[in-house]
């Protein structure tokens, strides 16, 4: 997946971290690079939170102090009560304590599995160090006494063993004991076993690769084979006297991919059984779950062109595996994790966008449709959870407008969804299974994410962060709020945008204008969410006498199946129409100024931006390209081809949406940017546009970031920014 564009709330990570004290430079009212970054608009938060089993307290970590206290608080009362204190977690024979960077609760919560001194695999940290702490005897006992990294650790359902993931096989370790089974022997640089090679983390969002058996007496486990996959290789040139290379196993568009097996192992016998999941090696296994049961799995197995989903129920003893019911699309069908069993297993929530909209579904074990439980022209987002008690399913959904996400519940034997959140903006909610209680993050495109806690009925009980300080300082700076607008294109499609005005705004003066795009398959821009630090850069420019705004493309999400879908194969060419129309529309305001239209964008944005300015008539003066695809023929296959089939089928849709291929129709001033270190969009799509800019004649500015990933950062934020407005500043 590209760098998405996501809500600030899209997740619920709260930490009871307050912002820093703002700078004197907070009492004026004029934003900098430097102040953007400096911590100033940090935001508190609460991060992980995890409901206790009595459902009236949640538990979360406390990292204010030296150590990283575990501290549950009453939802009533808010009443705090510490659980673990972080100063005891001390591993024998070390003399510090360790820091609780991810935790798990046995079952009875007398034991607390901790992930700690984590360390990247590709974009998150996911190998560490596991240890189990005994609340009663107050003993820390790591999960393996062996060297080396673990990863996806869990505890047994009876708390008696943890399985976990080295070296790419999979591992139980006995706690009474300490004894350590190996269950897989095969694991190796391209045999990967439990955990998941670069492009299926990276498109289907798949990392922990394993799963303990309701009675914990099997592992249900992924096997990736990446011999089929060429290396893609970058060099890294700093901190040494001589470049190293780097080797990725990454499978470019219409090249081998990983094939993927599926296995369960019987902890009694040691015995692998592989799930009978067909005989096509292209085939992606998407999902898998157990069905609550011991013996039965619910398996989705994706066709590589990704427009058919079989949902299959495996025998974990026999191995045999049966197809439920299969979701179909002329385009491509999305995977998600909406997918709930009920009732004992009994029946499963499913979402579809069958009916043209994704709507969700109530399924019964055989895969027959007991009742279509959402429907209307609008999208549900996501599920959060089931109350199985009182009935009901809880959801957001834009049924408030396409730049929303409402929290909503439906009963589960039907009826119309009730709307529970009442604020405008985005909510994502963290439900709690067992009791009337919900946590609630809200943010509007202008104000930072506030979290309160409610009762399932929607009613308010307290608020727990409420980032008043960010609030002050962002009231004290000279801005205004970002004005949600649509126009009608030629073509009568209507299209949805913001726009941001400087402060003194005045409708008889004419304004230089900066759109900002990303524009990809199924995302939004124009949604009503906190945007954080590009927000703040945005009113930054307006603050230097330029209008911001950005329009969702036809393609982008949360306006249905058709209006995302019709981009399909064609990837680029609706898109850029768009935005140029949009451009368009922008230059007939009589508060703009028609010779000053610049563009800019990251990732799909940096190479929808790239494709826009060489569209014929483009009206843009300048334009700024952050990481961008230069050609479909570079990117990975599961992304490109859901949406682009390989370049063997459909050759002339990668070249007339390819900007290498285009380049003698750029006008605009360009600058270009990139790291050289991007294992996700290489670096290579830079030095191609390069190349291809150079042989057409094509001045431009360029700068390359060494090393940098694909979001640049990791200290030079400020410098990027500082660069990109001096450069927007004296070219636009």
């Amino acid at each position: 997946m590209l760098l998405r564009v996501r809500p600030a709330a899209a997740g619920l990570t709260f930490a009871l971290a307050i912002a820093a004290a703002a700078p004197a430079a907070a009492q004026q009212g004029q934003l900098t690079v430097e102040r953007i970054f400096s911590g100033e608009f940090r935001l508190g938060s609460l991060p992980e939170s995890h409901w206790m089993a009595n459902g009236q307290r949640y538990s979360y970590v406390d990292a204010s102090g030296r150590a990283t206290n575990l501290v549950a608080e009453d939802a009533q009362t808010g009443t705090k009560t510490v659980l673990v204190e972080g100063s005891r977690l001390i591993p024998a024979g070390q003399t510090k304590p360790i820091a609780i960077e991810g935790y798990e609760w046995s079952g009875d919560e007398r034991k607390l599995l901790i992930f700690t001194n984590s360390q990247p695999v590709w974009r998150q940290n996911t190998k560490g160090q596991f240890y189990v702490y005994d609340l009663a005897s107050q003993r820390l006992t790591p999960v393996s006494s062996a060297p080396g990294w673990q990863q996806f650790a869990k505890l047994s359902p009876d708390g008696t063993k943890v399985g976990f993931v080295r070296d790419n096989n999979l591992w139980v370790t006995e706690l009474a004991t300490g004894r350590e089974t190996q269950l897989t022997r095969d694991g190796s640089e391209t045999i990967i076993n439990g955990t998941f090679d670069w492009v299926y983390e990276e498109e289907l969002d798949l990392r922990d690769g394993w799963r303990w058996s309701p009675d914990g007496q099997r592992i249900a486990f992924w096997r990736i084979d990446d011999n089929p996959v060429r290396a893609f290789t970058w060099i890294k040139d700093t901190g040494d006297s001589y470049s190293q290379p780097v080797n990725l196993r990454y499978p470019k568009a219409g090249s081998a991919n990983p094939t993927a097996k599926l296995g369960v192992v019987d902890l009694s016998s040691g015995q692998t059984t592989w799930l009978q999941t067909g005989d096509d090696s292209s085939v992606y296994l998407a999902r898998m779950e157990w069905a609550e049961s011991p013996t039965e799995l619910l398996v989705q197995r994706l066709n590589r062109h990704q427009n058919r989903l079989d949902v299959m129920v495996a025998d974990a003893r026999t191995g045999a595996a049966r197809t439920l019911f299969t979701e179909a699309d002329s385009a491509w069908v999305d995977v998600d994790d909406d997918l709930s069993f009920i009732r004992g297993g009994r029946q499963f929530i499913w979402s579809s966008e069958r009916d043209g909209y994704n709507h969700l579904y109530l399924y019964n074990r055989d895969g027959t449709v007991a009742r279509q439980l959402t429907r209307g022209p609008w999208d549900v987002t996501q599920v959060f959870g089931v109350d199985e008690k009182n009935g009901f399913v809880y959801f957001s959904a834009t049924e408030q407008g396409p730049e929303q996400r409402h929290l909503y519940r439906v009963r589960l034997d039907g009826g119309t969804p009730e709307r529970l959140s009442k604020e405008p903006g985005t909510h994502a909610v963290l439900l709690s299974p067992q009791t009337p209680y919900y946590l609630d993050s809200w943010s509007r495109i202008d104000a930072p994410p506030v979290v309160t806690l409610h009762r399932t009925d929607g009613s308010a009980v307290r608020t727990l962060v409420d980032n008043a300080q960010v609030k002050q300082t962002l009231a004290n700076l000279s801005i205004t709020a970002p004005e949600f607008f649509n126009f009608r294109t030629a073509g009568g499609t209507q299209l949805n945008g913001w726009m941001i005005k400087p402060a003194n705004f005045d409708p008889n003066k004419k304004y230089p204008v900066l759109m900002y795009v990303y524009g990809g398959p199924g995302s939004q821009t124009v949604t009503d969410a906190w945007g954080g630090t590009r927000y703040l850069w945005h009113q930054l420019l307006a603050q230097q006498g330029y209008i911001v705004v950005s329009v969702d493309n036809r393609g982008t999400g949360a306006r249905g199946r058709d209006f995302k879908k019709q981009t399909y194969l064609k990837l680029g060419q609706m898109e850029a129409a768009d935005q140029v129309e949009a451009a368009r529309w922008l230059a007939r305001q009589p508060y703009v100024d028609a010779s000053r239209l610049g563009i800019w964008g990251w990732s799909y944005g940096g190479y929808l931006t790239a494709f826009t300015l060489e569209q014929p008539g483009a009206p843009f003066k300048a334009g700024v390209v952050v990481a961008p695809v230069a050609d479909w023929r570079l990117y990975d296959t599961i992304y490109t081809e859901r949406f682009m089939r390989t370049p063997q089928e459909n050759a002339q849709g990668y070249d007339r949406g390819s900007p290498v291929k285009h380049v003698d129709g750029l006008r605009a001033r360009l600058l270009l940017v990139h790291g050289t270190g991007d294992d996700n969009v290489h670096f290579q799509n830079s030095t191609q546009m390069v190349d291809a800019l150079q042989a057409a004649g094509k001045q431009f500015t360029f700068m390359m970031y060494p090393d940098r990933n694909h979001g640049i950062a990791n200290g030079r934020s400020v410098h990027l920014y500082t660069m990109m407005t001096n450069w927007v500043l004296q070219n636009l």
